[in-house]
């Protein structure tokens, strides 16, 4: 399993925000699972929508399952923000293997173009095959 270093980068992985409801299912240390909608999405972590918080710096097992298949990876936990009914919760990637952040890469890259795509038809701003090529 690969584990990110927790450097700066020069410049901020792009976040899609996510129309269409993709699942994901938070597993915690005691075995529970908790069911949570994505609502935003970036190589390094996103943003999940739960009906009840979890603590901040705790390290889950987050399953996403995306349109090429589930992607399973080790996270941590950020401060929640609550809203009407539920709770936005950030969170960032900790650990993941090579498979499934080339898996993440392409969902999110082919999410930028198809956003892209709509916006605008200038050839000029056009979005990188992958992210990963530019980070």
């Amino acid at each position: 399993m690969t584990h990110f270093l927790q450097r700066r980068p020069l410049r901020r992985a792009p976040r899609v925000s996510l129309r269409a409801a993709i699942s994901a299912v938070i597993r915690l240390e005691n075995g529970r699972q908790v069911r949570a909608k994505l609502k935003q999405l970036s190589i390094s972590g996103g943003l999940l929508d739960l009906t009840t918080c979890l603590e901040e710096r705790v390290w889950v097992e987050l399953t996403i399952y995306l349109s090429s298949g589930p992607v399973r990876t080790a996270a941590e936990m950020m401060f929640p923000m609550q809203r009407e009914g539920s709770f936005l919760q950030p969170f960032r990637f900790t650990g993941m293997g090579a498979e499934e952040l080339h898996a993440l890469d392409r969902e999110v890259t082919g999410l930028l173009q198809q956003s892209v795509g709509t916006k605008t038809t200038e050839p000029s701003l056009r979005a990188p095959r992958y992210y990963l090529e530019t980070w």
